[in-house]
């Protein structure tokens, strides 16, 4: 089996471990991965901030990067999602309003071959036990796009319960945001900063020596509040844990 993986541009730029960790995991498991350098931004945050129009190129882009592979796994619940949910809305539109020939094809031919790493591990590897090893405390926090845009539910939890020596602590409130929400963090700091302190004080309350997340974006919010209130506990993504072995632990 092969994959592609369409790493996101946040990774990329800022978290290459992820992307490290993603493909370290799959191969692992026996998938061959492979990394098409045409890929870019989804497009995500212009269509977030209204601009439509601009995110048409980014949606080509992606879906003829990604042409041909059978599985397209990203670690990254807000990317999917803007591919899935709004990938083929946004085709529609452009050709409604006589842009974008093909666009919706497009869109729609890319849907069903865009899978979030968890559900990529779960639904279509069939495993939950991947072998990893991970002796800490963790708590995981749902990010929105994950939970509410894909219904991942409890994939990414089975996944951390069948990590050897990983002690799972349950997040208080885990299903409220944690405030960051892409563009609405640079509109609404204020407000972005309260969720992201509620969300922080709560995973520093379970005890747990990691908050683990799906998506680097949220976990990027919840960083920066935790190490300006200079508490201990650390921020991690899921991949990362997973990837993570006796022989080979995460350093």
């Amino acid at each position: 089996m092969r994959a592609a993986l369409f790493v996101t541009c946040v990774n990329d730029a800022l978290y290459p471990r992820t992307g490290i960790a993603v493909v370290r995991l799959l191969e692992r498991l026996g998938v061959g991965v492979d990394f098409p350098a045409a890929q870019s931004c989804c497009g995500q945050p212009q269509y977030n901030t209204g601009y439509r129009r601009e995110s048409e190129p980014l949606l080509r882009r992606t879906a003829e990067a990604f042409a041909g592979y059978p599985y397209v796994v990203t670690p990254s619940g807000s990317c999917a999602a803007m591919v899935r949910t709004h990938y083929p809305r946004i085709g529609r539109l452009a050709e409604r309003e006589g842009r974008g020939p093909g666009l919706a094809a497009l869109a729609e031919e890319l849907v069903p071959r865009v899978f979030e790493l968890t559900e990529f591990l779960v639904d279509v590897l069939g495993v939950t036990d991947v072998g990893a090893y991970f002796p800490h405390t963790v708590t995981y926090h749902p990010s929105c796009h994950g939970l509410r845009g894909l219904g991942l539910e409890e994939r990414p939890r089975r996944l951390l319960r069948a990590v050897k020596g990983l002690d799972l602590v349950e997040l208080p409130d885990a299903e409220e945001c944690c405030g960051f929400g892409g563009t609405f963090a640079v509109k609404n700091p204020d407000v972005s900063v309260a969720m992201g302190t509620d969300k922080t004080g709560n995973a520093v309350g379970t005890g747990a020596d990691v908050l683990c997340g799906a998506d680097n974006s949220c976990l990027a919010h919840l960083d920066g509040i935790l190490r300006r209130r200079g508490e201990a506990v650390r921020t991690l993504h899921l991949a990362e844990i997973l990837a993570s072995t006796e022989e080979e632990p995460l350093t």
